[in-house]
């Protein structure tokens, strides 16, 4: 209880104290006028709050926040991130100003003659027009204006795109994946692949018919879910979750729960999904046997996991020792880190969700940070992994620079 409370604590700070910086960039430096900024005050901190409430608040039933919410935390995202980049730029103009105006002051001169006049009296010396020194502040008002435009508009505009991007259809990559144990026979084996449908507050039954839909025009071998499903309870999702019973294949549909499953009653999940008729491979493997040979087919919960039965954690020597090496192998495995493991039993190639493929760019650079593979075909210690995009999206209903994604993939022989 206390590591929770001291989570919650954590985020708060952490989002607060980007609300201040937005505030001080957007408000502070932009106006004068103590009325705008106190109503920037307060607007910064119902923001703030209203980041870790739509969280909760979605976890509980209260849907009605999602769009607010998750659309103003990507909103958030990219003004840090335009405002960021804008800090360097910004510093340089300032001290360019400020250069300026001090060029601008009169150089200190030499006490001016005394003229005497006619009359004996002292005269001052002729009025000379000087160029004042610029201490308006109007140029550094203007600048500071400038730069938030720029920024409000950069961030309207690219989650405007993300937003249509995420709700459109998933993209249909195919992708040809050579190993060296696949009998010629089953060249050209396809595995439709998809991850990370997540059905939840912005997501229902329509996108998981269309899903379905685009996957049964493959006329795959095989499908494979791998893993993060749902957003919530079966009784809140299941019927949103029951179209993957029309899913169509040669060898049957599998699936392997995601970090998310977790989070979600995954006992329930595990049994609907089941009932529903996929093949829910939980450390276990299943021979896809062909009339032209005989390949392995292993799946493991999330590595995350932890629990007991329904909800225990990946175990790859029952889903992976004691086969014959002969045989290729392929697994189903949410998280692409999970090939670490993997590797050691000699996985020839590896199926994987989780990333999203970063979802909003730069986001993807601190995923690679944890993942070794972010999106597309990699390498683990000689095990060949395979990340799928996803064809939904967690949190922000926003996608930039990683495409919804289906992908076909196509064993071949070298």
């Amino acid at each position: 209880m206390l590591a929770v409370v001291a989570l919650v604590g954590f985020v708060l700070v952490v989002i607060g104290l980007i609300h201040l910086y937005l505030w001080k960039r957007l408000v502070a430096d932009t106006t004068t006028s103590r009325r705008l900024r106190r109503a920037g005050v307060i607007a910064a901190a119902l923001l703030t709050l209203l980041v870790p409430a739509t969280m909760a608040g979605t976890q509980n039933g209260l849907y009605w926040l999602a769009w607010p919410g998750y659309v103003w935390l990507a909103l958030m995202f990219y003004l840090l991130v335009a405002l960021a980049v804008l800090e360097v730029p910004m510093l340089v103009a300032r001290r360019m100003l400020r250069r300026r105006a001090v060029a601008a002051e009169p150089a200190a001169a030499a006490p001016e003659p005394v003229l005497v006049g006619a009359s004996g009296a002292a005269e001052p010396p002729a009025a000379e027009a000087v160029d004042q020194p610029d201490h308006d502040p109007s140029r550094r008002l203007l600048l500071a204006r400038s730069a938030a435009i720029f920024a409000g508009l950069t961030a309207a505009g690219t989650v405007g795109y993300g937003v249509r991007n995420a709700l459109g259809p998933p993209r249909l990559d195919r992708v040809q994946i050579p190993l060296a144990k696949l009998p010629r026979g089953m060249d050209g084996l396809r595995i439709a692949t998809v991850s990370d449908i997540h059905l939840g507050p912005l997501r229902g039954r329509a996108h998981t018919e269309r899903i379905v839909a685009m996957i049964n025009r493959l006329d795959a071998d095989l499908v494979a879910v791998v893993g993060d499903l749902v957003d919530g309870s079966v009784a809140e999702l299941g019927e949103a979750a029951a179209p993957l019973g029309d899913l169509r294949s040669r060898y049957g549909s599998f699936f392997v729960t995601g970090n998310h499953e977790y989070y979600s009653g995954v006992e329930e999940w595990v049994r609907e999904v089941d009932r529903i008729g996929l093949r829910v491979l939980q450390n276990v493997r299943q021979e896809i046997r062909t009339p032209a040979g005989v390949l392995d087919l292993a799946g493991v919960n999330d590595v995350t996991a932890a629990g007991t039965g329904l909800a225990a954690p990946a175990d790859f020597a029952a889903a992976l020792g004691g086969r014959d090496p002969s045989r290729p192998v392929v697994l189903l495995a949410h998280q692409p880190v999970a090939a670490v493991e993997a590797a050691k039993f000699g996985v020839d190639l590896q199926l994987s969700g989780h990333t999203h493929g970063g979802q909003m760019v730069p986001f993807n650079l601190a995923v690679r940070l944890q993942q070794p593979v972010v999106s597309g075909l990699g390498e683990v210690d000689g095990t060949k992994v395979y990340v799928t995009n996803g064809a939904g999206f967690w949190g922000p209903p926003v996608r930039v620079g990683a495409n919804p994604q289906i992908t076909l993939v196509e064993l071949r022989t070298p």
